[in-house]
């Protein structure tokens, strides 16, 4: 049996990713210092959590679902406990990225992050439906990157991954870099804030007069459409006043230097703010 301790296992990504572990057929140490987080691993998982150096004794697999804030202490109060050859799984780039883990030749880091289930799937399921996270009905993808550690390891350590985010489809091999261009670059620092931006245009047209409903309704139908055409997810093109509207908004939405937000400078910048 390959023993995985999971660190923070009464959290909220604890108890995702001990959800999926316990169905796996790894063998899961919890460990949890928050008594309401004991009791919740305790009523889900029929496992009393154990001190961290129980946890990694003899373990393969360490795997912290602590906060990026935390990542790095939490590494280096376990740096003196671990074997050589222990894999260090992190679930973000950002503490990685930002030079926050203790160095120690000898030990392996993982760093693993879903995709998420993606807006054009083929979920009937009413569970997998309602998944918009992922992790519990709905297929997603991942990435996964082998900061450092012997290339046998990535294995292993991909295969913990696809255990803790299942169900998985594809699997992406990428660098820790790479995933901090990812996120919090491609994802939060645009993708998220040009959601935002869309939602405050919304509470716009509705304060102008819009029903409620029938802005949201509106809305997220055209997005449905307008990103299935966008993501060549359906062969089809924009009408010629659509194309106008798309120059015209973006000279107005948009700074003319915006793609900057992808200078490692700047992904370096935004990982510092998030750790």
């Amino acid at each position: 049996m390959t023993v995985v301790a999971l660190f923070g296992a009464g959290g909220k990504m604890g108890m995702r990713l001990g959800r999926n572990l316990a169905a796996s057929r790894f063998t899961m140490r919890p460990v949890e210092v928050s008594p309401a987080g004991q009791e919740r691993v305790r009523a889900a998982f029929g496992l009393d959590c154990v001190s961290a150096e129980a946890a990694v004794a003899g373990a393969a697999v360490v795997v912290l679902a602590v906060p990026d804030t935390h990542v790095g202490t939490v590494a280096r109060s376990l740096l003196p406990l671990l074997a050589p050859g222990t894999i260090v799984v992190i679930l973000d780039a950002a503490a990685p990225h930002a030079g926050h883990l203790p160095e120690r030749a000898d030990i392996t880091y993982f760093v693993t992050h879903p995709c998420h289930p993606p807006i054009f799937n083929d979920e009937t399921d009413p569970a997998a439906k309602a998944d918009h996270f992922g992790g519990i009905a709905a297929k997603q993808h991942i990435v996964n990157a082998l900061m450092q550690g012997p290339e046998e390891h990535y294995a292993l350590g991909e295969e913990v991954a696809r255990a803790i985010w299942a169900p998985v489809m594809r699997s992406h091999r990428v660098t820790v870099e790479q995933m901090a261009i990812l996120e919090p670059g491609l994802s939060e620092t645009v993708c998220a804030t040009l959601l935002d931006a869309m939602r405050e245009a919304m509470e716009e047209a509705i304060a102008r007069g819009v029903p409620r409903e029938a802005a949201r309704d509106f809305l997220l139908g055209h997005m449905n459409i307008l990103a299935a055409v966008t993501f060549e997810q359906v062969q089809g093109v924009f009408s010629d006043a659509c194309n106008k509207a798309i120059v015209f908004g973006k000279d107005t939405i948009l700074k003319p230097d915006w793609k900057r937000l992808f200078e490692p400078e700047e992904i370096a910048a935004s990982v510092r703010r998030i750790t």
